[in-house]
């Protein structure tokens, strides 16, 4: 298993993602307050940029990035302070995530602007998501949280690839 990165690295983490947010007030001519940094990620992403109300926070995953720490410094928070740039220029519902203004901030970075990342997970602490018992003639399925949520609000529905039968919840029945 591998141990997330100390209190040191975390440290040049921050002092990186500060070094591009102000290189963006630079660049923008325009002021881009500060939003908090944590290392509480988990799971198969390095960094999210999150908006949660009116509060802003960017978070990084520890593990991956003690496992892949240049290659993190050099692309995963160039990427995520891209996402702050553009959210402080554009708003969130105007533009698409990595779309052309993106594009361009990681351009003004002079920062690879690939979307994702292959990293190898092993040793890395995924999270665990929520799996829910649903059934058809044939067979049973483990439905995500998130399938399970639209078929309870009834946004949408589930057919099972082999028999064609729409899917039904065994409700009481949860999988870890």
């Amino acid at each position: 298993m591998i141990e997330p990165i100390d209190s040191e690295q975390q440290a040049l983490v921050v002092a990186a993602t500060e070094r591009y947010r102000c290189l963006a007030e630079t660049i923008y001519l325009r002021r881009m307050p500060a939003v908090p940094v944590h290392f509480n990620l988990r799971g198969g992403s390095a960094g999210m940029f999150q908006v949660k109300g009116n509060r802003a926070c960017i978070r990084y995953n520890p593990w991956l990035f003690a496992k892949y720490f240049s290659e993190n410094l050099a692309g995963t928070v160039p990427h995520e302070v891209a996402h702050l740039v553009v959210h402080r220029l554009h708003g969130l519902h105007r533009v698409k995530p990595h779309g052309p203004e993106w594009q361009g901030v990681m351009a003004a970075f002079d920062a690879d602007p690939s979307v994702t990342s292959d990293f190898d997970l092993t040793g890395i602490p995924g999270r665990q998501q929520r799996r829910f018992r649903y059934a058809c003639a044939c067979r049973d399925h483990a439905l995500s949280t998130r399938r399970h949520n639209t078929v309870q609000r009834r946004q949408g529905r589930y057919q099972c690839r082999a028999c064609g039968e729409e899917l039904r919840y065994q409700p009481g029945v949860l999988d870890p």
